[in-house]
Order: C-alpha cells, then structure tokens, then sequence
C-alpha cells in the first residue's frame, strides 16, 4: 500500500479498523497517539476505494472515478497550498424531462434540508440533436490544504459515499422511477 506524507514527513497509511462500518460491532483502537494531520492525495483515495472493495478508474483529465450503473463518483482535488479542496461529486447519468424540473427541485430541496450531504443540485443537459434533460449532481467538499486528521478524511469519505448511493435510492422511491436489474448491493464496475 502506498504511504502517505505528512507535513511532517512521516509515513501515514489508512488503518482498516478506522473504516466506519455503520452497524457492525465497534474495533478496539490501536494504542499510542493518533498521527497528526496528513495533506490527502488520489493514492490515499485510492487505497481507501480499495479497502472499500470499491472499483475505479482514472479519466482523461486524470480525476479518480468509481461508476456506478446510474451514476459515476469522482474524486477530485483543486486549488492550491493552503485553498487546496477535496471534493467528492457525484454526477446522476438518470436523465428527467425537463417538464419534471419543478417536481425534482422539490424532492432535492427536500433532501437538502434534511441531510447534510451529499448537496444535490440540477443541471441542464443539452445533447446533439438539440434536445435536453435534467440531470442531477450532488457533491460534498473538504478544505484540506493545511492538513486533515486522517479519521476525519476517511470517515468522511465514506460517508459521502454511502450517501450518494442513498440519494439515488431516495430519489428513486420519491419519484417512482424504474430501477435497474442490479441489486442493493451493487459496487463500482458491477454494472459490466
């Protein structure tokens, strides 16, 4: 497994006890001082999507994905130094009519209020022939230019998965949308 840096140097790798389970019984902590902040980067995303048995692949422009069969996360950085940003955005591929877009914004605004992430929103999709649709996007942020406690990075990342695939569900069961043949279960590159 690939190391990690922190400012300080040191080597920091995600312990697989500090993965949150949500439900399972609680791991005892490994003793001694938590390592101080670390500055996250695409290895660690990536060795986290690994420990979460979670496939993925790298784009064109060199951003971390894990596809879904109705929607793609991506794993991005941006900014620089002490602005530097981690970003997980989930873009929904389910498109709307764009007579619908009133009755999504609803079940969105919906979902905005009652929980804290992912932060969902709409976007005009316009294809070739001139047509377009509502597609959704929902997406949670972290500062991490001057460093993050690496539990706080990992618990966070999780969750902000976990809660993508659950918008998709919620959405599903709000609008009555058909669903795809794939179960509940369904992980990144299961849609082959």
């Amino acid at each position: 497994m690939a190391a990690i840096r922190t400012k300080g140097n040191h080597p920091v790798s995600i312990d697989p006890s500090s993965i949150p389970n949500f439900g399972a019984q609680p791991q005892p902590q490994p003793a001694g001082p938590p390592p101080g902040p670390v500055v996250p980067d695409q290895d660690l995303v990536k060795q986290l999507l690994e420990q979460m048995e979670l496939k993925y692949v790298v784009d064109d422009e060199g951003d971390l994905a894990a596809p879904w069969e109705e929607f793609r996360t991506y794993f991005m950085f941006r900014g620089e130094a002490e602005q530097q940003v981690f970003s997980v955005r989930t873009f929904y591929d389910r498109p709307h009519p764009v007579e619908d877009r009133m009755k999504i914004l609803e079940s969105i605004d919906d979902w905005n209020r009652r929980t804290l992430w992912p932060k969902v929103y709409t976007h005009l999709h316009e294809d070739e022939q001139g047509g377009a649709t509502v597609r959704l996007i929902g997406e949670a942020q972290m500062l991490i230019g001057t460093g993050v406690s690496l539990e706080h990075f990992v618990s966070s990342t999780v969750s902000w998965v976990r809660a993508s695939i659950e918008f998709d569900k919620w959405l599903v069961e709000q609008l009555g949308l058909e669903t795809g043949e794939s179960g509940e279960d369904e992980k990144p590159g299961d849609e082959a």
